[in-house]
């Protein structure tokens, strides 16, 4: 009887374990591509600066003109269009390389068009402050909101992205940040949306990606929670 229970149990295990492969199968944590490669080979030959103010995401942090926005600052744009956030952990070396001063991270909405659940990416983002504490430990981490969206605006390719999964993201990085040493979360959010909570379209190029002059207003919120 004893022996049938076990080989009940080990069962269950098994298929329980299978159950969880299976699971974790079906999440799109892939990263490399032809940009990514460029990108990354780039940012690895360009020199380290003192104190540098890393800049870290996907396309919406590629094209900010931060050196630009912020004169006479050791900014450096660490932004790949198309990344999500394994991609970022699988690079985070080349970013803490100069042990940088400060790093902003915005990474995750090409992650949620991917359906990814919010726990795989709030997982990964702990893995990235786990690596940047143990590495360069004096570094000042940001955790920016991941910016809101005009869903009216979104292309078919971006259905998986709204509002309600982007503030269930946001909400759990802002208790992340929680209680950290040297982490804190940033809502951009107040000078981006509208009167409904959507992204300002006059901000906007397609509902998701930001005209050059919401750049502006993204830096004006950062110096006004005293993060820059």
């Amino acid at each position: 009887m004893r022996q049938a229970s076990l080989i009940i149990l080990l069962f269950c295990l098994l298929a329980g374990q299978k159950g969880f492969a299976q699971e974790t199968a079906k999440v799109d944590s892939s990263y490399l591509g032809g940009h990514y490669t460029m990108r990354l080979d780039f940012y690895r030959k360009m020199p380290n600066q003192k104190k540098e103010i890393v800049f870290l995401g996907n396309s919406i942090t590629e094209v900010g003109e931060w050196q630009e926005l912020l004169p006479g600052l050791p900014v450096v744009n660490r932004g790949i269009s198309g990344d999500v956030s394994w991609g970022v952990l699988a690079r985070l070396d080349e970013v803490l390389a100069s042990k940088p001063a400060k790093i902003f991270i915005a990474i995750g909405v090409n992650d949620i068009k991917r359906g990814t659940p919010t726990s795989y990416i709030v997982h990964n983002y702990r893995r990235m402050l786990q690596r940047i504490q143990q590495e360069s430990p004096k570094t000042k981490v940001y955790l920016q909101s991941i910016l809101p969206v005009n869903e009216p605006m979104l292309a078919a390719i971006y259905k998986n992205i709204t509002n309600a999964r982007i503030q269930e993201l946001n909400t759990q990085l802002q208790a992340l940040a929680q209680g950290q040493k040297n982490v804190r979360y940033v809502n951009i959010h107040p000078a981006l949306v509208d009167s409904t909570g959507q992204l300002d379209k006059d901000l906007s190029t397609d509902g998701l990606h930001l005209k050059l002059v919401a750049y502006i207003k993204w830096v004006e919120q950062l110096k006004k929670e005293k993060a820059l």
